[in-house]
């Protein structure tokens, strides 16, 4: 059995790698069943990248098996009103469908988990669909509970 290496890295936007990689991996979330979307075009691309760059509050982690950009987890850094202190929201978190069932997704979260801790906030935030029951599973065992009450996650799209 083949040793698998992950490593997981912040994003540093200029290494051209690492660029491309947030690219790759959104359009591979973005085709798969639980993205449901149609992929970004060149422009769209571009303005991902520097959208992520400039936001002062964003965090991006890429995770690297073997050599290869396996995974990817973006979110963003808000702040509670409730707690008064920062909290992060994890917007995004893809594995290349090859590399699933590795540990790659748990790594990742860990990471964004123990940055959130860093950061001092009070918790960690994430949406995730009804039907994507193997990252339901991966977020119980990192102790994710539903909101008590239920939180409906609305949104209007302008």
């Amino acid at each position: 059995m083949p040793i698998i290496e992950t490593v997981i890295i912040p994003c540093n936007y200029s290494d051209p790698e690492h660029r491309q990689a947030i690219i790759t991996l959104i359009d591979a979330y973005i085709k798969d069943a639980m993205g449901g979307g149609n992929p970004q075009s060149e422009a769209e691309q571009l303005a991902l990248i520097d959208g992520l760059r400039n936001h002062p509050k964003a965090l991006v982690l890429l995770a690297r098996t073997n050599g290869v950009y396996s995974g990817l987890l973006t979110a963003f850094e808000n702040f509670s009103t409730f707690t008064a202190k920062p909290m992060i929201n994890i917007h995004d978190i893809c594995v290349l469908k090859d590399c699933r069932g590795k540990g790659i997704g748990r790594q990742l979260m860990t990471a964004a988990i123990a940055e959130a801790e860093n950061r001092g906030c009070s918790r960690v935030t994430l949406e995730v669909r009804e039907d994507n029951i193997p990252a339901q599973s991966l977020y119980k065992s990192l102790d994710f509970n539903d909101t008590v009450p239920v939180l409906f996650y609305w949104r209007k799209n302008l």
